[in-house]
C-alpha cells in the first residue's frame, strides 16, 4: 500500500503515539473489522469502561476513529478518510493476525457479533408472520433486486447511502458496486438486524447507525448513490426525504427510490401503517424535479399471475445536476 499523504513531524510523531500502545492498537484493529461499542469493546479486552473511553478519546482526537451517538449508545468506527486514516490501514496492514493476543480479540469479537446475531433474530421472529404477510402482496423481492440490479447498472461507486436502511439488504445487494456504504434507520432494532446481516456476510467497508431521514446526519454533497427501498409509502411527507437524499448526492450523484405503485389495498393503512397508496410516476417526477434531479428511467415491476389484488412496484433512478465548471 502506497502512502501519498505527508505529515509534519509532530503531526505525525501524535498519530504513531496514539497508535502505538498495545491496548489503543488492538482497539484499531478491531474497529476495522466493523463498529463497535463501548461495552462491545470492554467485553473483548476485559478492560474497564472508563479505560477503553480514555483510549478512544485520545484515538479520536488525532482523527484515527470517530464517533456516532445511536440513542443512549455510543458506536466508534475507524475514519474512512484523511490522511491519519490512510496512514493507520498502513499500520493495521502490517500486523500479525496470527498474533496470540489478536487472535484471542478476534475470538471474543466473534462472540459479541454471534450475541448481536441472536439479538437480531429474535426482532426479526417477532415481526416475521407481518413481514411475510407484505412480501405475498407484491411481487417477488428476487424480481424487484434484478430490475435494480440493472437500473444502476455496473459502473462502480466510491459511496453508498441507503435510507431506511432496515435489514440492510440494499448494502449486501450492491455491495459489489460501493467501496464504502452507509445505511440510515430510525429503528434501533433494525439497526441490529441489518449489522447482524453485515456481519454474516463478511462486509465490513459499510456500516449502519441511527438517523432522521429528513435531518440526516451526513454532510451535503457526500454520497454517488443513494437508495429509498420501500421507506417513502411510510411517511406523512415523502417530499421532504428526496429533497434530503437529494441535497447528499454529489453533483452527478443518482437517487433509487424503490416502492409500491398506487394501489387500493386501504387496509395496509390500519394494519401495516402505510400512509400513502402508494406512488405514481408524475407525482414522483414532480416531486423529484423539485428537489433538483432529474428522472433517468422507470420501470414498472407488475405482479404477474399473482393475486390479482397484489402490489406493483415501481423503481425511479434520478440524477442530479452535474457542476459546470467556471473559468
Amino acid at each position: 500500500m502506497g502512502i501519498v499523504a505527508t505529515f509534519g513531524l509532530d503531526k505525525l510523531v501524535d498519530i504513531l503515539k496514539a497508535a502505538g500502545e498495545a491496548t489503543r492498537l488492538r482497539l484499531l484493529v478491531l474497529l476495522s473489522a466493523g463498529d463497535l461499542t463501548v461495552t462491545d469493546l470492554t467485553d473483548i479486552l476485559g478492560q474497564s469502561q472508563p479505560r477503553i473511553s480514555r483510549h478512544l478519546k485520545l484515538l479520536a482526537e488525532d482523527e484515527l476513529v470517530e464517533r456516532y451517538q445511536e440513542g443512549a449508545w455510543a458506536y466508534f468506527r475507524l475514519r474512512r478518510d484523511g490522511a491519519a486514516a490512510e496512514l493507520v490501514r498502513a499500520i493495521l496492514a502490517t500486523t500479525d493476525p496470527a498474533d496470540p493476543v489478536l487472535v484471542r480479540d478476534a475470538q471474543r469479537l466473534v462472540a459479541v457479533k454471534q450475541t448481536r446475531s441472536e439479538r437480531a433474530q429474535a426482532y426479526f421472529s417477532r415481526n416475521a408472520s407481518e413481514w411475510d404477510e407484505l412480501r405475498r402482496l407484491h411481487v417477488s423481492d428476487e424480481a424487484v433486486e434484478a430490475a435494480l440490479l440493472d437500473a444502476v447498472g455496473a459502473v462502480r461507486v466510491g459511496s453508498l447511502l441507503d435510507l431506511g436502511t432496515g435489514t440492510g439488504r440494499m448494502l449486501q445487494l450492491l455491495e459489489h458496486l460501493y467501496d464504502y456504504g452507509t445505511g440510515i434507520d430510525a429503528s434501533r432494532d433494525m439497526l441490529t438486524v441489518a449489522r447482524a446481516n453485515l456481519d454474516k456476510d463478511g462486509i465490513v467497508k459499510a456500516s449502519v447507525r441511527q438517523g432522521d431521514i429528513f435531518n440526516l446526519p451526513v454532510d451535503g454533497q457526500e454520497f454517488d448513490l443513494v437508495t429509498i427501498h420501500q421507506v417513502l409509502h411510510f411517511l406523512d411527507q415523502p417530499q421532504l426525504a428526496l429533497s434530503e437524499a437529494a441535497r447528499v448526492l454529489k453533483p452527478g450523484g443518482r437517487l433509487a427510490v424503490i416502492d409500491l405503485a398506487p394501489h387500493v389495498l386501504d387496509h395496509l393503512r390500519e394494519e401495516h401503517a402505510h400512509v400513502r397508496m402508494g406512488f405514481s410516476h408524475d407525482v414522483m417526477a414532480e416531486w423529484l424535479g423539485k428537489a433538483g434531479l432529474t428522472v433517468e428511467r422507470i420501470i414498472d415491476i407488475p405482479p404477474g399471475g399473482q393475486a390479482e389484488r397484489a402490489l406493483t412496484v415501481t423503481i425511479w433512478l434520478a440524477r442530479s445536476p452535474v457542476t459546470v465548471a467556471t473559468v
